[in-house]
């Protein structure tokens, strides 16, 4: 697979919103609106790639000088527990490494936490609801 950055508004751009409402949206009948897609803008955006198809993304949202925040994974379903979420997660906590943050967070659907406790993220705090499904927030450490 090959991971890159994508630009805000691009054409590629544009395919991984596709891919992000397909994923995480259409199965909660819920779908982006132009205004909530703004906030995308200024944020990491990066995308997997096969034979130039987008298969995964992933955006990353600085919080503050130390801590950056994963958002939006979203893995086509025929490449979901092949190792393509995994790839782009260490690719993204690299990214976030090489420009000196130090912990990387997310708020994780309740099915997706033992992927990313395998990962080693760690849950804090108690089960809160977002756009109508339960989620905890996660972090990890990314200097030991």
């Amino acid at each position: 697979m090959i991971i890159k950055e994508i630009e805000y508004d691009s054409i590629e751009y544009k395919k991984s919103v596709l891919l992000r409402d397909k994923i995480l949206r259409e199965p909660l009948g819920l779908y982006y609106t132009d205004d909530y897609l703004l906030q995308d803008k200024g944020q990491i955006i990066l995308g997997g790639y096969e034979e130039k198809i987008i298969q995964a993304v992933l955006l990353l949202k600085i919080v503050n000088t130390e801590t950056i925040k994963m958002r939006q994974v979203a893995v086509k379903k025929n490449r979901q527990g092949k190792g393509v979420g995994k790839e782009l997660v260490i690719f993204a906590e690299n990214i976030a490494k090489d420009r000196d943050f130090k912990r990387i967070e997310l708020n994780s659907r309740e099915t997706s936490i033992p992927f990313y406790e395998k990962m080693g993220y760690q849950c804090i705090g108690e089960t809160f609801e977002e756009i109508s499904i339960p989620h905890r927030k996660m972090f990890k450490n990314l200097i030991k």
